[in-house]
């Protein structure tokens, strides 16, 4: 198989975002500006240097006193985009320490694991890991755990952290040291988005960069607490992008099908807890999945019994509704696993589901065109295949018309009969009357609306209503899919999710225009 390529278009996107300041908003804990943390590291690094003078002073009382470390100045010109208030642009050297590395004669490194290992460039580099294939005994150069390594000969830009100890590095490879002011990781993510710009800095016949130009390359400095959320919401999103980076090699097989597998492949990891896996490592969770649930279905009760309590006033002998309960499900019905803090229910646990009223075409031309006010009505032909709705064709109930059902704003239509069930799916913005082969997915009271409806979307229901298809026209009953097994997160763990996919699937559906531009 050929080697995934990195820096594809979707992962440049994500990159783009991250070192401008666009992939996370607010984080808490960030006290300090992008500018105080440069004058603190400055003024560490000062004090590093005088300390190391004094000590130099002992063996040497003439031992010259260093030059002060200052921020270096900018030109407006020089910038190369913007970035948030909080953030400063520097240069590398203001903020880094950088080692250069160092050849050693054949006589001094071996096979044969003796001493500590020997990077010699871009062969011990593989998708961001370190290879080791020598090892050497009389080290020079050595590059300590936790640093960032950098290739700056011959192949230049492949990156690592250094996650093996301390190592001899060779002239084509440059460390950055590991520091407490900066996070490493955040550092080689801007390094791999401007790979291309170091690149172009390299001189000679054989392509380098030397320590100057490494040291003069600006530098976007956001806050520590900012750059630490940076890597953390990263560290989530990138694992999807490799993903479709493998899909990307089967591009002309799957070239019309691609972003509909990448944005199946997102949701279903989605719905299996996967894409929050790291977050519910350092998360609080106050209230479980079986929790909400239950809470769910004791006020659906209270609201019942409320209902049942007016009805009595007009009717002393109506009858007392049957308390709603938590639906049973069987181990074998259960399709794959999920985190501890989640917890497998029925739809019809969740939601209101019901279907819309018929109108024929007679009765939309003589009764519902033209009316001033009213709430729009919406047919499967209004419905589109990409999640929209058409609120614009002239067809509206009077509000006085207390007999068609509503689809209140913020909840699910779809449609569920004919040649387009399961096919269309839309979120409504506004309340709306609705045909009877679209259904409403009304949640109830603590249910998050946008995690249901990318749900909808995932393979696992959208496999299990195709099983369900039957009749003559093809369709799927309220009965079937009120009883279809839904897994439910905590409501922050919801939010969560919902917040990666609306990150993830805008840059999917970028990337689908880019090809359908090409292949034109």
């Amino acid at each position: 198989m050929a080697k995934i390529k990195k820096d594809t278009n979707l992962r440049k996107a994500i990159l783009q975002a991250a070192i401008t300041g666009q992939l996370i908003s607010n984080v808490e804990g960030a006290t300090e500006t992008g500018k105080q943390l440069l004058d603190r590291i400055i003024e560490e690094r000062n004090a590093k240097l005088l300390a190391d003078w004094e000590e130099a002073k002992k063996k040497n009382p003439k031992a010259k006193k260093p030059a002060p470390i200052v921020a270096s100045e900018i030109a407006e010109d020089e910038i190369p985009f913007e970035i948030p208030e909080s953030w400063c642009w520097c240069r590398l050297g203001d903020v880094i320490d950088l080692l250069s590395g160092r050849d050693l004669e054949p006589s001094e490194y071996n096979s044969l694991s003796k001493g500590i290992p020997y990077m010699t460039g871009a062969s011990n580099f593989e998708n961001e890991k370190l290879l080791v294939n020598r090892w050497t005994d009389k080290p020079a150069t050595i590059s300590r755990f936790g640093d960032l390594l950098i290739t700056c000969k011959g192949t230049i830009g492949e990156l690592a952290i250094n996650h093996v100890g301390e190592i001899h590095i060779a002239r084509q490879i440059m460390a950055i040291r590991n520091t407490d002011f900066i996070n490493l990781s955040f550092l080689k993510f801007f390094l791999i988005s401007r790979v291309d710009k170091i690149q172009k800095q390299a001189k000679s016949m054989i392509p380098g960069i030397s320590r100057e130009d490494m040291l003069g390359f600006l530098f976007p400095l956001p806050p520590l607490a900012v750059q630490n959320a940076i890597v953390a919401k990263l560290e989530e999103v990138l694992p999807l992008v490799d993903a479709y980076e493998n899909a990307v090699l089967q591009k002309e097989e799957l070239k019309t099908a691609l972003p509909d597998k990448v944005k199946k492949a997102i949701l279903q990891e989605a719905i299996q807890g996967k894409l929050t896996e790291e977050w519910r490592k350092t998360a609080t969770i106050e209230e479980t999945g079986k929790q909400l649930l239950d809470r769910i279905i004791e006020e659906r009760n209270a609201k019942l019994l409320a209902q049942w309590e007016e009805a009595k006033k007009k009717n002393p002998k109506a009858k007392k509704p049957t308390p709603i309960v938590a639906s049973e499900i069987a181990e074998d019905e259960i399709p794959f696993e999920i985190p501890e803090s989640w917890c497998w229910c029925r739809l019809s646990n969740l939601c209101n589901l019901y279907t819309g009223n018929s109108i024929n075409e007679t009765e939309k031309k003589l009764k519902y065109t033209n009316i001033k006010d009213g709430w729009v009505y919406i047919g499967t032909k209004d419905v589109g295949f990409d999640q929209t709705i058409n609120y614009d064709n002239g067809i509206k109930i009077p509000f006085e018309k207390d007999t068609f059902r509503i689809a209140p704003k913020n909840t699910v239509l779809m449609c569920i009969e004919g040649g387009s069930a399961g096919r269309k799916i839309a979120f409504t913005n506004q309340d709306v009357c609705f045909g009877n082969k679209l259904c409403c997915f009304n949640p109830y009271k603590y249910e998050v609306e946008k995690f249901l409806f990318y749900f909808l979307q995932s393979t696992v229901f959208t496999d299990a209503f195709k099983d369900n298809i039957n009749g003559i026209i093809g369709g799927v009953s309220i009965n079937k899919i009120k009883d279809m097994l839904f897994p439910l997160p905590p409501l922050a763990e919801q939010e969560k999710i919902v917040e990666i996919i609306e990150q993830m699937l805008p840059l999917c559906e970028k990337l689908e225009r880019k090809e359908n531009i090409n292949d034109k």
